[in-house]
């Protein structure tokens, strides 16, 4: 694991993970920096996303102990001198990293960025190194691992906002309400008076039922097993709900939307409702059926389907100022 000389070391608090499933537990760690291009951020909140759990249960010996967490938001203690977009004692929401550098970042859609993957999951800076590697414990994750009192972050990952936005309503921002309502707006592009069915209305699905409200989008249709979730649903724009515990879901929609719907996102990953994304989709022309997940599923002729990790073009462009 790769240090960085010659940095200022300071004790931080940090839910570790060093078993598959968990728990974390919350330890004294030490950690590198800032260096000139990053800012230390005090985490106030931190969002728990279903990426979370799902790397703590993919865990293995040989990925060592992590720090996870990536919907993180906070007030920047300390800056780099190269840092530009912020300064100590602003408000920040914390996303995804990127390079800034490849094709897709210079054209403003860091999403696609060439080293995404890298960047996000492999859980180190840049260039290779680690700042909490005075502990052998890995961090950077989405380039920040916000399950901790302070985090490292860059100008391509961080967005202030106004002091007014509560911070503990403001994290999930990052990740989560960006991915919903950034595939409403922005991958599908979802117009005035088409129709879109949401299989899944959790924060994702119900940040997507949001975006096609107000796109003005008709019918909006949302899918899940709890009443609960389709109540506030309703309450956030959609025009008609569907309870898959107690409904056939394709006969559902067809009876609300007979030449099928325009759009489809699915956020679940759960295998028959992937398939059913491709089925009440509309036949007349191609239409899209997006996931949140990469996951993979058949389309019958003439459907494209998107595989989403991020759907905002520009953290920056999308979140609240």
């Amino acid at each position: 694991m790769l240090r960085s000389e010659n940095l200022k070391v300071r004790n931080i608090r940090a839910a570790v993970l060093r078993q598959q499933d968990g728990p974390v537990k919350i330890e004294t760690l030490r950690m590198e920096g800032p260096r000139d291009d990053e800012a230390l951020v005090r985490i106030v909140a931190s969002g728990v996303c279903h990426t979370d759990i799902s790397m703590a249960h993919h865990w293995e010996p040989a990925d060592g102990p992590v720090v996870l967490g990536h919907e993180g938001a906070g007030v920047v203690e300390e800056v780099g001198g190269k840092i530009k977009s912020v300064r100590p004692g602003d408000h920040v929401i914390l996303s995804y990293q990127s390079c800034g550098v490849c094709r897709s970042c210079r054209g403003r859609r860091p999403s696609g960025c060439s080293r995404f993957y890298e960047l996000n999951f492999g859980f180190q800076r840049p260039d290779g190194t680690n700042a909490l590697a005075p502990d052998g414990v890995r961090g950077h994750f989405f380039g920040q691992s916000s399950f901790a009192s302070h985090v490292l972050a860059t100008d391509r990952n961080m967005v202030r906002v106004s002091k007014r936005l509560s911070l503990q309503e403001a994290a999930p921002l990052g990740c989560g309400i960006q991915a919903g309502a950034g595939t409403i707006v922005n991958q599908l592009a979802v117009r005035h008076k088409e129709s879109v069915v949401i299989f899944g209305v959790g924060a994702v699905g119900l940040s997507a039922v949001m975006a096609a409200r107000i796109v003005k989008a008709d019918p909006i249709i949302a899918v899940d097993i709890l009443s609960k979730r389709l109540k506030l649903a309703q309450e956030l724009g959609a025009t008609a709900v569907v309870n898959a515990r107690r409904s056939d879901v394709l006969t559902s929609v067809g009876r609300l939307v007979p030449e099928g719907v325009d759009y489809a996102l699915e956020t679940t990953g759960h295998p028959v409702m992937m398939r059913a994304a491709a089925h009440v989709t509309s036949r007349r022309e191609p239409r899209h059926i997006s996931q949140v997940m990469a996951f993979p599923i058949l389309c019958r002729r003439g459907k494209k389907l998107s595989r989403l990790l991020r759907a905002i073009r520009c953290p920056r462009i999308s979140s609240p100022g």
